[in-house]
């Protein structure tokens, strides 16, 4: 029940939720006040008192608005809505006091410091400071922390906000940060000197209002005015997280996080962060041709007559969709290959998706759900690795109290669950049990480790029966990005990829993580010299996807738009417009010359497509169940950080892939 308060601030008079923080209510009253430790994500510190506001009738002195609620107000005399004044001497002087004093330890170090333009504490300094300090005496140092290779530190420059520590504690559920000592001698430190262990650190750069945590890679590369910033969605894994992409000429600089409630937040993976390194190396710029076992950089239109001519003379012609490729790419790909009497398969892992029945490849369940969940079972997910930022919010609803279990093998998610096996007999159990929970808005959230057996859709249909039996809503958690808008175009064929291994012309769209056997000519179309390129006869170079606008749909069902951040390297053309281009050569030309156009036939085709950050309803129809087997399930990302081509030109990956290895050998005792 709602507990609505009248509250009078600065003269405006507003009815607020009782329950709200005094800094909450002047937010809804449209008032700025100042914070450095309060984030709206975080549990609340009141250590910073940058906040503070004048309470009218309360104590002679300003109130931390950020510990204080607005339930906790008295009336005025006559039993008048209390009174706040954000703006008056006192709250003035008292702000001006705290500026002081965080200044004083301060070094004061803005030309050299990385978080200059874009500093918390430098603009509130300008905004509510004073100019001047009473300070003369030698100011203090603090030696800094190694973090590891994501995350510099400066640690003379922290106001001690503990930002990044209720965020490693709280969202990313690890214990390496603390705070110790008292007074001046107080400081933020790592436990016994580790580095971060978590796929989410590179958030804390972001919460820090100073330059303490600033980022390795980009440090003393751009300052935030010389870029040009770009709102996208992230392709890394299959949230699609919205970011921001920031670009100095054609090179992409960083990647930034936006807030989005329903999907995102506002946090992000390490491997979104910190990805944009792939993007420059072993990228493919020129076309090429094999000729007697080597390939040869090629022409355009010798390129796309050589695969043309291919293509005209295949007997079986096959298309098959990579995990980063947009939907407008699938859609195109299919057009030609189905025109030329070809199929087309984007289920390139053997994952077991019903083609044409929604509600079970995508599932009924939006990612937000999770927060009003009181049961979330994982069939063959680890979430940790396939979507770190799910894994957060699923961490969010079990420390409000939700029940998490698993059925799959044990993995540290950050936060424990009931572990109920790892085989298809614990997936009987567990629905044989399924009532228990029916009163807990339970979600199930089904993994593609557990659908790329032989027996996926057993599995994926036992999982539904699951889901009618307790009420529950579902989400199959997918691994690439590109898959639902692929489904949802309908890039699949009755065999999967059988149909694919017969073909005798294969063109290969960003698809690096499949073997293609000898044999086959190969037509490759991407971004990056990966494994598809060494297999091609034709390589075909593309845009990756900051290169080139792009609809993308996520694990959820959500279409969401990519823009164009910068342009492709040399002579790479956008994805669409190769498949355009060659269709002619082919003698089946598509039916669009732009992109306006070739999105308006994707929308006749697959009219939900056109609802931009919508998610769609979805029915959930059973599936026809066989029999299940009785492995153990296995989950589908082995390595968190080379999942995707550009993940693996990206020598800051590799090296944080090393380290996880390195980290999970068990340590040897000294004895």
């Amino acid at each position: 029940m709602s507990d609505l308060r009248k509250i009078n601030i600065d003269g405006h008079e507003i009815e607020v939720d009782g329950a709200m923080t005094l800094i909450q209510a002047c937010e809804e009253a449209g008032i700025e006040i100042p914070r450095f430790c309060y984030h709206e994500r975080l549990s609340i510190a009141g250590n910073c008192r940058m906040c503070l506001v004048e309470v009218v009738g309360g104590p002679p002195k300003p109130a931390a608005s950020c510990a204080m609620q607005v339930r906790d107000l008295r009336p005025g005399p006559e039993g008048q809505p209390p009174v706040v004044k954000t703006n008056s001497p006192m709250v003035k002087k008292a702000r001006e006091g705290v500026m002081e004093f965080l200044l004083i330890n301060h070094p004061l170090d803005c030309p050299i410091c990385d978080q200059g333009g874009e500093c918390d504490l430098q603009d509130q300094a300008m905004a509510y400071g004073v100019d001047f300090s009473r300070y003369r005496e030698p100011k203090r140092a603090v030696d800094d922390l190694d973090l590891g290779p994501l995350v510099e530190t400066h640690m003379t420059r922290c106001i001690s906000c503990t930002r990044c520590v209720r965020f490693t504690t709280e969202v990313a559920g690890i214990t390496q940060m603390g705070q110790t000592g008292r007074g001046e001698d107080s400081e933020i430190t790592a436990y016994l000197g580790e580095t971060l262990d978590s796929n989410l650190q590179g958030n804390i750069i972001d919460l820090c209002p100073v330059g303490a945590l600033v980022s390795k890679p980009y440090a003393f590369t751009a300052r935030p005015w010389e870029l040009t910033k770009t709102e996208t969605v992230d392709v890394m894994d299959a949230l699609g997280s919205s970011i921001r992409v920031d670009t100095k000429g054609r090179e992409v600089m960083r990647i930034l996080p936006r807030n989005h409630d329903g999907v995102n937040e506002e946090w992000i993976s390490d491997k979104t962060r910190f990805v944009w390194d792939g993007l420059r190396r072993q990228r493919l710029d020129r076309p090429y041709i094999r000729e007697n076992g080597k390939l040869r950089p090629a022409s355009w239109p010798e390129a796309l007559g050589k695969a043309a001519t291919a293509l005209k003379g295949a007997e079986k012609a096959a298309g098959i969709v990579g995990d980063l490729v947009s939907v407008e790419a699938a859609f195109a790909l299919k057009q030609m290959i189905e025109g030329l009497g070809g199929v087309v398969e984007c289920r390139t892992d053997g994952a077991k998706l019903p083609a044409g029945n929604r509600g079970a490849y995508v599932g009924t369940a939006r990612i937000e759900d999770i927060d009003e969940s009181g049961a979330i079972l994982l069939i063959g997910a680890n979430p940790r690795d396939e979507a770190p930022v799910l894994n957060a919010r699923i961490r969010k609803a079990w420390i409000r109290g939700a029940q998490v279990g698993v059925i799959g093998p044990k993995v540290d998610l950050t936060y424990d669950y009931d572990h109920l096996g790892d085989d298809r007999a614990a997936l009987q159990k567990a629905a044989g049990a399924a009532k228990d929970i029916a009163d807990k808005a339970p979600i199930v959230i089904v993994g593609q480790g557990a659908l790329r057996e032989a027996d996926g859709a057993a599995v994926l249909a036992a999982a539904l029966e699951l889901c009618r039996g307790a009420g529950a809503k579902v989400l199959v958690l997918h691994t690439a990005a590109s898959r639902v808008g692929a489904m949802d175009v309908g890039a699949v064929t009755e065999r999967g990829m059988d149909a694919v291994n017969e073909a005798d012309v294969i063109y290969n769209i960003g698809a690096d993580e499949v073997e293609i056997a000898e044999g086959a000519f190969v037509i490759y179309q991407g971004s990056h010299g990966d494994r598809g390129a060494h297999r091609a006869d034709v390589i075909l170079p593309g845009a990756a996807w900051t290169e080139e606008p792009g609809l993308f749909v996520n694990t959820e069902g959500r279409p969401q738009l990519a823009l164009r951040c910068g342009f492709a390297p040399g002579e790479a053309k956008d994805n669409w417009a190769i498949l355009r281009a060659l269709s002619a050569e082919a003698g089946e030309a598509l039916p669009y010359d732009t992109l306006a156009q070739l999105r308006t036939k994707l929308v006749e085709a697959v009219p939900h497509l056109a609802q931009i950050d919508q998610v769609a309803e979805n029915e959930l129809s059973p599936l026809e169940e066989g029999p299940l087997g009785d492995a153990s399930f296995r989950y589908a990302v082995g390595d968190f950080y080379l999942t995707n081509p550009i993940a693996r030109s990206s020598q800051l990956m590799a090296e944080l892939s090393r380290n996880a290895r390195a980290r999970a050998e068990a340590p040897i005792a000294a004895e």
